[in-house]
């Protein structure tokens, strides 16, 4: 049964691109999805038999879930790994069974706009470094409790740094992809409301990340709906790549320059209300510095219509065919009736009696110009 609706005058928003190219059918964006989970799935049981590989072979600690502990950074890299893998598969899931070009997940110019992402992260430094100043004078107030932290060295900061600006941009990037692009772009393939297609998506993220405090999950349901709506608004995923990279790059690089910063397991999802209200506000801070951006640059909101093919060119017109009877003789004699030479004339028909009258074999009467051969 075929779904598909072609776009309007002016295009389709993001979260119907799915209906773009016209090959939009109702099981495709739920057999994708089930594709792209089972793919996840044998992916992540992949990386972790090669990690147990490896540290069996390199002779690693076990951590306390029983894997190999291979260090905070690279217990770290391989978390962010496993996270990252799935760009790739939602890549896949949208040239098939989405028949529909890769780049469509990421904007509505069927590409990452790279000028506008640009954009987006100057947009995102003044709430990213906000929440980080709030993040760290809630730290300092907590109370003397624990160890004091402690600086873990340049050498060993700036090797971190390295690694986590490869693999967190990256894992940021394949959330992005997952949530606010398959996810969004699969249930609005079925709803034309944008609410309907963000708050799904936004509720699922929220839940990826555990179970930590309810002001986390507030935090992180907040966070979702904003990328989402931000990702429709705006028509791609820039503004939520930009703020989700940036922030991740920044909470993962302060942990770094503490020892054993990065063995911590809290995320987001752990975070007190101070902390999570701090975070819903410079993520609404965010969204408004956005729209006053892209009300300035004005980036492309709707995807254009498909073109409709060319018409095919008009064959060369002939003249019809006219009846059999009006061509001249002896084409257009009644059949049967056909003209001829003579009965006996040269390349004529030979007259019935010739045909039935005695002749001599040809074969044995001497021919008229050859004389006979002499006896013996």
């Amino acid at each position: 049964m075929t779904t598909a609706i072609p776009p309007g005058p002016d295009g389709l928003p993001y979260h119907r691109l799915g209906h773009l190219t016209g090959r939009h059918r109702w099981w495709r964006p739920l057999v994708g999805t089930l594709l792209f989970f089972g793919a996840y799935l044998v992916l992540v049981l992949l990386l972790v038999a090669v990690s147990y590989v490896f540290g069996a072979l390199a002779g690693t600690p076990d951590l306390p879930d029983g894997g190999p502990d291979l260090g905070p950074l690279g217990n770290t890299a391989m978390e962010l790994t496993s996270i990252a893998v799935a760009l790739p598969l939602v890549l896949l899931a949208v040239l098939w069974p989405g028949r529909r070009p890769v780049g469509t997940v990421s904007s509505v110019a069927g590409r990452l706009r790279w000028r506008w992402l640009g954009w987006c992260l100057l947009a995102a430094v003044l709430p990213v470094a906000v929440l980080t100043g709030t993040a760290f004078l809630l730290h300092e107030g907590e109370g003397g409790s624990g160890e004091p932290e402690v600086w873990v060295g340049w050498g060993s900061f700036l090797t971190s740094l390295g690694v986590l600006a490869v693999f967190v941009p990256v894992q940021a990037a394949a959330e992005e992809y997952v949530f606010r692009g398959w996810l969004t772009q699969a249930v609005g393939a079925f709803v034309r409301t944008p609410w309907f297609a963000v708050l799904p998506q936004a509720v699922l993220f929220a839940a990826a990340h555990g179970w930590g405090t309810t002001w986390g999950f507030i935090g992180l349901l907040v966070f979702g709906v904003v990328a989402g709506w931000l990702t429709i608004r705006t028509g791609g995923l820039e503004a939520a790549v930009a703020l989700h990279v940036l922030n991740n790059l920044v909470a993962f690089g302060t942990l770094a320059a503490v020892v054993d910063g990065l063995n911590s397991d809290e995320t987001a999802a752990d975070s007190p209300w101070p902390l999570a209200l701090a975070d819903v506000a410079t993520t609404l801070l965010y969204a408004a510095l956005v729209l006053w951006l892209a009300r300035r640059h004005q980036p492309q909101r709707l995807a254009p219509p498909v073109p409709e093919p060319a018409p095919h060119p008009p064959y060369a017109s002939y003249p019809p065919y006219p009846p059999y009877a009006s061509y001249p003789p002896p084409y257009g004699m009644p059949y049967g009736a056909q003209p001829g030479p003579a009965f006996g004339a040269p390349g004529g028909v030979t007259p019935p009696d010739a045909r039935t009258a005695p002749h001599e074999d040809s074969r044995t009467a001497p021919h008229e110009d050859v004389p006979p051969a002499a006896g013996p």
